[in-house]
């Protein structure tokens, strides 16, 4: 029971994070597309202000009346220039149009700038966070008003209707934005402010590292900095200026130290690795590459505290900030927004920062008893998993195979579901790239041998494998459909054997023999349109009771199918799950058949919603041509949503069974 109640609790932990990791995600892409007039903003700032660098070297143009001043606005143009208008107006209005973008293309992005110009115009602070509600709000009710006469609207009519809609939806958000959320976000954004003016003025600002490195490390920064410290750091450094809160997450000391640390007191890949991780991350300003050393050993993310700590402390120290944000992270990004009176309180933030991370770091490491080669591209693997996508800089730490791969194995628990989907999207990949001649199999973990070139496998099942294959590459996945570490074993592929070689990969033999049998696999009692569950275990004992019901398999099978859950998750990605028993449960198994259960609202299968479940008992391998067909299915958009809006099983089967397997995604 405590084993259970665990899983919930983690599962529940990881779901929370997955929310965050998307708010952060939908925040950061409505921030980044405009770094660049954050940092055009900067540096005009820099130049034109009374006290900006112009002026500081050239005592002639501190005329009041002269060109620095008209365009900086002050002296005697004060309230005009450049510099007001471009955070007041610009900044806030190009995140409200990418808002709106991003939820409804053009249409949703001209009435979110215009919902965000309301807020603007009603506050009296710079309204980001205000463009960041009003932008997707705009966007979202615009695609929802479109919805309503989608189809009705008389031939001739179609722009008189498109235009006065998003211009009348743009008023009333306008008017909505200035007498409402204007003035609610700034009092939130005040309040916020005088939360961290707290912080300062009780020297407690250096605390916040204790929140915002472990963040990093989990990809929730982007919530935190681009949420928070960008909104309420811009308000600040139009103030006085300039705003430390710039240099709370984007500080590449705490980085540099523990990638040094690697490089003195590390062993096997980490240390040989730090010395190019070290370069990106500091010059580079790609933060994420020191993050596998971290997830790595954990508890180094002390030094990274530690660091940071110290680095906001010197800025405390010093009353040193930037002008505005530093994106990326980089030494470069960092000095280019420095004011001329911040110099020396940067560099000593940066350069403290990375010799208390590399002192901590250092001790731990040297203490340490543990080894690296082997961890570090598990630890990669995981980061790229939390993140969600392949990341560009995973290559530099994860070093490549020195020969051909001409063997690949996709391994799960029971090898009778789960690995064989991975294996067919892998495999369809690699002929894409041309690489025919590689095989591309799966398996069951108890029956591996020490054959293959690489090993595919779930991130909590690796070390298993690694037992039975210590020889192979290993390749921890999380996704099973769309996994990042796919793409990189096709760029493995083209660094180890070459050119492709436009070979076409034939499929296993036991998928060509059965072609004929998918009918009696899948049989039309076994399709339900509108499942009855809620959550994962009843969608469980939904499919497990079909597959009894079809005589595939006997009752005992569905409780192996929940054995084989609580080890790993069965979602495999794009709104799929496949559960399935353990290998210990096949002689439960009377016959092979597969059930198919959809769900009009998405159920939440550890974390992730699962609209379609597949119920899989295999008996031998005559499962395995449907699964491949099935997999291809889901790879694509259009037949999810034919899956989706089916009528009949009939039509349903037709949409697996034809599963094209001869296209390549």
């Amino acid at each position: 029971m405590s084993q259970t109640v665990t899983g919930q609790d983690a599962s529940s932990r990881s779901g929370v994070r997955v929310r965050v990791q998307k708010l952060g995600t939908a925040l950061s892409n409505m921030v980044m597309p405009n770094i660049g007039a954050f940092i055009a903003w900067g540096l005009i700032t820099a130049l034109f202000i009374e006290a900006g660098w112009l002026t500081g070297i050239f005592s002639a143009l501190r005329d009041p009346g002269g060109w620095v001043a008209q365009i900086g606005g002050w002296g005697d143009f004060e309230g005009a220039g450049i510099v007001g208008p471009m955070i007041t107006y610009l900044l806030p209005i190009l995140i409200g149009y990418t808002g709106g973008r991003m939820v409804y293309g053009t249409r949703g992005a001209v009435v979110g700038a215009i919902a965000t110009m309301g807020v603007v115009t009603g506050a009296d602070v710079p309204m980001f966070l205000g463009a960041m509600i009003m932008g997707p709000l705009g966007g979202w009710l615009m695609k929802k008003i479109d919805a309503i006469w989608d189809g009705k609207v008389k031939p001739g009519f179609e722009m008189l209707i498109d235009n006065f809609s998003s211009g009348i939806l743009g008023l009333i958000l306008a008017v909505f934005g200035f007498f409402g959320i204007g003035p609610i976000v700034s009092s939130i954004t005040r309040g916020a402010g005088n939360v961290v003016d707290f912080l300062v003025n009780n020297d407690l600002l250096p605390l916040t590292s204790i929140l915002i490195e472990p963040a990093k490390v989990l990809f929730l920064n982007n919530a935190i900095n681009h949420g928070v410290l960008t909104p309420l750091g811009t308000t600040q450094a139009l103030e006085t200026g300039k705003s430390i809160l710039f240099l709370l997450e984007a500080n590449p000391g705490p980085g540099l130290g523990l990638l040094l640390a690697f490089m003195v007191f590390g062993k096997g890949a980490a240390r040989a690795s730090a010395p190019g991780a070290a370069i990106i991350q500091f010059f580079g300003g790609i933060h994420e590459i020191y993050f596998p050393y971290v997830l790595m050993k954990p508890k180094l993310i002390a030094a990274t505290i530690l660091g940071g700590m110290t680095g906001v402390f010197i800025n405390v120290l010093f009353g040193s900030g930037l002008r505005a944000p530093a994106a990326p992270g980089s030494i470069i990004a960092v000095y280019a927004q420095t004011p001329g009176d911040s110099f020396i309180g940067v560099t000593l933030s940066v350069f403290g920062a990375a010799a208390v991370s590399f002192a901590v770091a250092g001790l731990l490491l040297k203490t340490d008893k543990g080894g690296d080669e082997d961890d570090l591209a598990a630890a990669t693997a995981s980061m790229e998993s939390m993140k969600g996508k392949k990341s560009s800089v995973a290559s530099a730490l994860v070093g490549t195979k020195a020969g051909p791969i001409h063997s690949i194995v996709f391994a799960c628990d029971a090898g009778m579901g789960s690995s064989a989907m991975g294996a067919s999207v892998l495999r369809r990949k690699i002929q894409k790239a041309g690489y025919g001649d590689v095989k591309v199999s799966n398996s069951a973990i108890s029956n591996l041998t020490d054959t293959y070139d690489l090993v595919v496998s779930h991130r909590d099942l690796t070390e298993r494998a690694k037992q039975r294959t210590a020889s192979a590459i290993h390749v921890s996945v999380d996704d099973f459909m769309s996994s990042p570490r796919y793409d990189e074993i096709v760029e493995q592929l083209e660094q180890t054997n070459g050119g492709g070689t436009g070979g076409d990969a034939t499929e296993p033999e036991e998928q060509q023999d059965t072609a004929g049998s998918d009918g009696d696999v899948l049989a039309l009692d076994s399709i339900v349109l509108s499942g009855s569950a809620t959550d994962a275990a009843a969608a469980i004992d939904e499919a497990g009771r079909l597959l009894v019901q079809a005589g595939a398999v006997e009752p005992a099978y569905v409780e192996a199918m929940h054995e084989r859950e609580k080890s790993i998750s069965t979602y495999m990605g794009n709104g799929l799950a496949i559960p399935h028993g353990t290998n210990e449960a096949k002689d439960t198994i009377r016959r092979t058949g597969l059930s198919f259960v959809r769900y009009p609202e998405p159920i939440d299968w550890n974390g992730k919603p699962a609209e379609f479940v597949v119920g899989i008992a295999g008996a031998g391998k005559d499962h395995m041509a449907l699964l491949t067909k099935i997999a291809q299915v889901f790879l694509k958009a259009d037949d999810v949503a034919r899956l989706r809006e089916a009528t009949t099983s009939e039509e349903v089967k037709a949409i697996l069974i034809a599963g094209d397997t001869s296209s390549v995604t």
